[in-house]
Parts: C-alpha cells; structure tokens; sequence
C-alpha cells in the first residue's frame, strides 16, 4: 500500500514543525523498534502541563506522547511512522471486528482516571515477558510510561465475570480527539481479541462524547504488528504537508 503513495505526500524534512515555539532536544541513533534493520532518532520536549488543545495541535503535527515527554521521529531516510486516525463519524467495523465485541460480550469495561496498582503491573510484566521478550519490567517503569501523565487521560479496564482483570487501555482525552496511549492486556487471554476489542470500545466512547477523531498513534507499513491500524476503516494518515488524507484514497 505505501509503495503506491508518491513520496512526496509522506515527506517533510526533518518532520513538520511543532505548532508552538519550543526547544527540541534531538537523540542519538539508536535501533528502530518498530524496523530493527534500520537506525531511529527523535526529537522530543517534556512538560509538566498541557492542554488538550495545544496536545491535539501537537498530534496534528505527527508528535506522540510517552509519559511526561512529547516526541517526534526524525529519522534519516525514512518515513515509515506515519501518523493515523480514525475519524468518528464515518468509521464502520468490519464483520470480524463486529465477531470480536460478540465474542467479548461478557467482559465489564469500567472507564476512570488512570490509578496504577499491583495488579495492573502484574499484568504488564507478564504482557511485557511474553509478548515482547522483556522480562525487566519494573513498577517504577510502568508508572512513569503510562501513570504520569500531563494531560488529561483515561483508562479503560477489562474483567471477567469474576472480576479477574484481563486488559488495560490508556488514553489521552482531547476536546475534539481521543489518542490511545497503551494497551497492555494478560496473553492467557489472547484469542479473545482483546486488543481489537480495546480499539472498538475506545472509538465508541469517542462517539459517546461527541469527540470526531480517534488517533492510534504511528502507523508503520513494513513492520507487522503495527498492520492492525489500518484495518479500521475508513481511516487517515498524516501527510507531509501537514494534511490528513483518507489512506484508501490515497492508496488507489
């Protein structure tokens, strides 16, 4: 599909500007963790305090956030972390997405403010083990990846009939956009869908706020696990010249 979008639509160098006057502090090189074959870098600011207005211009500039720090890739030669969202009122799921929610129709989702536990960092490490190979997860760690946090969030939580906790979503809440931070689910429970199923509910609740985009982050052709973003349809992705256009579209 990327094969078929003119380069000049995904180019901006070094990345669009931020949309308020700022430092931005650069990285080093470092392996890519979406393509490990290739080298990343990013540029990226920490706040105390933000705004859900001045964030959503921030995410309309291909910026992302990880605990207090807001950041940008601007890697050489590569424009592979495409920014996509979902916009609300046009969005249909799909006859396998619709199976999902069926098949998960006896899970409670409860919605608060984000309030990290015991038993949500147990969770996270066994997610973190044997989903990602990381087998160092500390509480400290997740804490202040998805629990500090400087602009107003939410968390979505899934329980069985029993109350056993089998999934967690983290999002960060806009005026006019919802943006999945994290989702992090138990991976004895992964025919469930559980990450598709966080998907549809997060979109839901934007439709029940009158919230008119969901964001899913960095949309990353090449690299496998990053495919599902694009299956929910129709969606957009940032372009070069800071415009978002229908991926389908564009594809065709």
């Amino acid at each position: 599909m990327l094969a078929s979008v003119p380069l000049q639509i995904l180019s901006h160098y070094p990345a669009l500007p931020p949309p308020i006057s700022l430092e931005l502090l650069e990285s080093n090189s470092h392996t890519c963790s979406y393509l490990p074959d290739r080298l990343a870098r990013v540029r990226a600011f920490s706040a105390d305090q933000m705004s859900g207005e001045l964030y959503h211009k921030f995410m309309d500039a291909g910026f992302r956030r990880s605990g207090d720090l807001f950041y940008q890739p601007i890697c050489a030669g590569c424009r592979q972390c495409i920014p996509i969202r979902v916009p609300i009122e046009t969005f249909k799921p799909s006859p396998s997405q619709r199976r999902c929610v069926g098949r998960n129709s006896d899970l409670s989702i409860s919605v608060a403010p984000p309030r990290i536990s015991e038993e949500k960092f147990a969770i996270y490490a066994k997610y973190m083990t044997q989903w990602h190979g990381k087998s160092d997860a500390t509480f400290d760690e997740l804490e202040s990846f998805l629990y500090t946090s400087p602009v107003d969030s939410l968390e979505f939580e899934y329980r069985d009939k029993s109350s056993r906790l089998l999934a967690v979503g983290i999002c960060d809440v806009c005026p006019q956009a919802l943006s999945s931070v994290y989702f992090y689910f138990d991976p004895a429970a992964r025919r469930r869908g559980l990450g598709t199923l966080g998907v549809l509910r997060e979109i839901e609740f934007a439709r029940e706020h009158s919230i008119t985009h969901y964001y899913l982050g960095y949309w990353v052709p090449d690299c496998t696990s990053m495919n599902y973003k694009a299956k929910f349809r129709p969606c957009e992705i940032l372009c070069g010249d800071g415009l978002w256009r229908n991926l389908a579209e564009i594809a065709r």
